[in-house]
Parts: structure tokens; sequence; C-alpha cells
């Protein structure tokens, strides 16, 4: 029995500090990455970008480092990460193959919002339709036909092909 108790304080000794260290490298993380996060939005906001990228860039900064942070507590728990680095990595590029088509129309709608070609009132022709523009989404436009139709346009093939502006 003398043994057996022995052996915990053993493992306790060796485990418990691994484990102490992890948790310290995950609370401390986790105050870096929502401290970074914080920045880039407060930063991007000040900078008067859309509200909406301000947000998207926050939790793209914050589970960033969270990934990393995580990983940095499980090589200190003794997890080999190696493996898990390249599951993370090949389940990134799935997710970004699969995402494709909304990573392209994601992409066009920040640069719709950011350089503003148009603006919601406009008369535009762009992307094969033709009319008033009622709304300028993240992934898509709505347009208003003469016709009284509302025609929601992929951003992608708004800024893929030419934009003709109305200029009443």
């Amino acid at each position: 029995m003398q043994e057996t108790i022995q052996k915990f304080y053993g493992y306790a000794i060796q485990y418990g500090m691994s484990v102490i260290a992890a948790i310290v490298i995950f609370i401390l993380g986790r105050m870096v990455a929502k401290f970074a996060a914080n920045l880039v939005e407060g930063s991007m906001r000040q900078a008067k970008i859309d509200r909406t990228l301000a947000s998207f860039g926050r939790h793209l900064v914050f589970y960033g480092i969270m990934t990393f942070v995580c990983i940095a507590a499980l090589n200190k728990l003794g997890v080999e990460t190696g493996s898990f680095i390249a599951v993370v990595g090949a389940a990134s590029l799935a997710v970004g193959l699969a995402l494709q088509g909304s990573l392209a129309n994601f992409a066009s709608g920040v640069m719709l919002i950011l350089f503003q070609p148009f603006k919601v009132g406009d008369v535009i022709d762009a992307g094969g339709a033709q009319g008033v523009v009622e709304e300028i989404q993240i992934f898509s436009t709505v347009i208003i036909t003469n016709e009284k139709k509302r025609v929601i346009v992929p951003n992608s093939k708004i800024t893929g092909d030419k934009i003709t502006i109305d200029p009443r």
C-alpha cells in the first residue's frame, strides 16, 4: 500500500505540474486572445470600417489565437500535436474548398462595402440585373427591378463583371 501511495505522489508531481502549466497557458492565452480581438475590432471601428466586417475580424483573430493556445496547452500536457496540426490543416483545406463560392461572395461583399462603387438607392446594371439597389449584404446584393421584382445577385457576380451606374 505504501508503494502505491508513493507511485501516486510521483505521478501527481510529475503530471500535476504539466496540468497546472497547461491550465495557465490556456487562461493567459484566452486573455491575450480577447485583448487582441477587442483591439482589432476597436481599430477597425475607429477606421470607420463596417461593423459587420469589424465583428468578423474580431472573431477571426480570437479563434485563430485560441487554436494556437489549445495546441500549446495540449503540447504541454504531453499530447503529440504534430498529427493534430495536420488534421486541423486538412480540415481547413476541405472547408475552404467546400465554401469556395461562399468565400468568393464574402470577399466580393467586403470589397463592395470597403470601396463602395455604388450605394443603396443607386440605379445600377450589374451581375445581369438592372434596377435600384435596395440592400448590400455580405454575400449578395438586393436589386429592385423596374417591374418591382426583387433580384438577389451574388456579390462575386457583381464584382466579376462590369457595373453600370445611372448618374441620376
